[in-house]
């Protein structure tokens, strides 16, 4: 009954909403991209064989030749999530074919480039005859969602058939809470049927359990965040490095709305200081690259984008301020910082992963606003690995951390020690995946 209304609902939305979304499509490249996936054509590279409704009917030993388990991460902060956890799922689970869907432009990009476009495709739509598409064509022995991914169709369609849901990484964030709790009801039905659910911590499975999920079903196995580890030495990093190389860097990363204008303020003041730095300037989505880069040429600092620099451009000046308009290459890039700002957190965005620059030991510095990544925040300020800003202390905090390198090293020391200590959940996780489909027989 609950889905019924679901769909009614769903259906409703998609009539009443229709003009709106027309006009995206013809105006928004980001809408069109990848919308015959999202409707239920499945792409021809999941299932070998010709990208048309006549391959759904294709007997399943011709549609594929491993078992699949689809892992579906919905956009770049799940996808970079995930990124251990297939690499390692790829070799402990040689006779399963990995599948990895997003629901992003952006999500979707980054996942190619991470784990080639053979296995990546867009999540359908929570529409009936879309879901039933891939799970006639794909035929999963398991589904897995990172973080909480739920949709009714997509849940219901797999309890029907049999196929094992499991969530990992699973957390209720603080914005998700209040909405989660007032429709527990109707998501409990859903949720106690979910196989497993690996939480980041124990207030995200004490959330979980209120919500209607089977209390032993819900493990806390850590956060996947913790085990991912980007390389030091990218090409990003070297281009940089190059043209950079008598400078010091700030590197500010997924800034969000009006915070790209508050470093700006602050740039100024930390360059009286130390004048041989430069900026690297990550806004969180690429749709702000635009509105950045006109922030920045009405700021009147030197600055130029990262899509425009290559090994033939000139050394960057003393000040001067590299926007980072490209995609997946930020957390490589934290490795050059002197000091790291991590964004969403200056504003009400919630916060982004202060662990992409604790892994390389760099000092960190971020706004009080990190609900997103709450547990996390808790562990490096415990272990004094963060300094914690509002926009007015932001320079004055910048200046202390350049001007004493030995304040500065002991506060990245400890946010690396912080990250080491709590790795782990790849490894829980795997363990849990190999259990739902070798089940250990017994002695």
């Amino acid at each position: 009954m609950i889905l019924f209304f679901y769909n009614v609902g769903l259906l409703l939305a998609l009539v009443l909403g229709a003009p709106w979304w027309l006009w995206q499509l013809m105006t928004t490249r980001k809408y069109r991209e990848g919308m015959r996936e999202r409707l239920g054509r499945v792409p021809a590279h999941l299932t070998g064989t010709v990208d048309s409704p006549r391959s759904l009917d294709v007997p399943s030993h011709e549609v594929v030749t491993k078992p699949i388990v689809w892992i579906h991460a919905v956009s770049v902060g799940e996808v970079l999530a995930i990124t251990r956890l297939v690499s390692e799922l790829d070799q402990s689970l040689p006779n399963y074919r990995i599948l990895i869907s997003s629901t992003t432009r952006t999500g979707h990009t980054l996942a190619v480039q991470r784990f080639g476009s053979d296995r990546v495709f867009y999540c359908p739509l929570d529409l009936p005859w879309a879901v039933t598409s891939y799970l006639n064509a794909l035929r999963p022995k398991l589904l897995v969602l990172a973080e909480t991914e739920f949709w009714p169709n997509l849940l219901t369609a797999c309890f029907l058939r049999g196929i094992p849901v499991a969530v990992v990484n699973a957390r209720i964030s603080d914005r998700s809470w209040p909405r989660y709790r007032r429709l527990r009801l109707l998501w409990k039905p859903f949720l106690r049927r979910l196989t497993i659910l690996l939480a980041q911590s124990d207030h995200d499975a004490e959330r979980l359990r209120a919500l209607g999920c089977l209390p032993e079903n819900v493990i806390v196995s850590g956060n996947l965040k913790f085990d991912v580890r980007a390389l030091q030495k990218t090409a990003a990093v070297q281009l940089l490095q190059s043209l950079g190389n008598q400078l010091r860097f700030v590197v500010a990363g997924s800034t969000a709305e009006n915070e790209e204008a508050l470093l700006l303020a602050a740039w100024p003041k930390i360059l009286e200081q130390n004048p041989n730095l430069a900026m690297i300037l990550a806004p969180r989505h690429p749709e702000r690259f635009t509105v950045v880069a006109d922030l920045l040429a009405e700021s009147g600092l030197p600055w130029r984008s990262r899509s425009e620099t290559d090994s033939s451009s000139p050394p960057l000046s003393p000040g001067e301020i590299v926007l980072l308009d490209s995609i997946g290459e930020l957390a490589s890039l934290y490795s050059l910082a002197a000091v790291a700002f991590v964004g969403g957190s200056l504003v009400p965005a919630g916060g982004h992963n202060p662990l992409e620059p604790a892994q390389f030991a760099v000092p960190i510095v971020m706004g009080s606003h990190c609900a997103n990544f709450r547990a996390i925040v808790e562990a490096l300020n415990v272990a004094k690995g963060i300094v914690i800003v509002t926009p007015d202390s932001l320079p004055h905090v910048v200046i202390d951390l350049l001007s004493d390198q030995t304040s500065a090293s002991a506060l990245g020391n400890q946010a690396r020690q912080v990250f080491e200590t709590q790795a782990g959940a790849t490894a829980r996780t795997v363990d849990a995946i190999r259990r739902i489909l070798v089940p250990r027989k017994p002695n």
